[in-house]
């Protein structure tokens, strides 16, 4: 599949667990829940130590998500990210987003192996509608260098 429509396959799926929301105000976990909140999403935050995030229940993991989650958007370190992966392979969550600095080798080599809908290197609020005038901006920027997906 190309790029462009493994993406617009994941942001058709309207049940997305995200990890990385955390306590701290700054992270971009916490940015990207609270704008995909707005963009009619149901979310469910994952975090092993939080018990609620945005007054929602947070999960401690993958395993414990409903099962109506059919997608993972992963704001982590690489090291911890390839757990997720597993457990959301084992889960039968088949489209995953790893965020900017959130994968590795071995990621993407799983998520073959187990026929995933892998996104890498982009940022999915550049690509979730409706976008701010920061995305938008930096999607023209992408499709100026020629490196925006087709």
């Amino acid at each position: 599949m190309k790029p462009l429509a493994s993406i617009k396959e994941f942001l058709a799926q309207k049940h997305l667990a995200i990890a990385g929301v955390s306590k701290g105000k700054n992270k971009f976990g916490n940015t990207i829940f609270k704008e995909l909140s707005k963009k009619n999403y149901q979310l469910y935050p994952v975090h092993p130590k939080l018990i609620e995030y945005e007054n929602i229940n947070c999960y401690p993991n993958i395993k414990s998500l409903p099962a109506e989650v059919s997608g993972l958007i992963i704001c982590i370190k690489p090291d911890k990210a390839e757990k997720l992966v597993n457990e959301a392979v084992e889960k039968g969550i088949r489209h995953i987003w790893l965020q900017q600095g959130a994968h590795n080798d071995s990621t993407l080599k799983m998520s073959n192996e187990h026929n995933i809908n892998l996104i890498t290197k982009q940022c999915v609020l550049m690509f979730a509608a409706p976008d701010a005038f920061i995305h938008r901006f930096h999607r023209g920027i992408n499709k100026m260098l020629g490196i925006y997906p087709k």
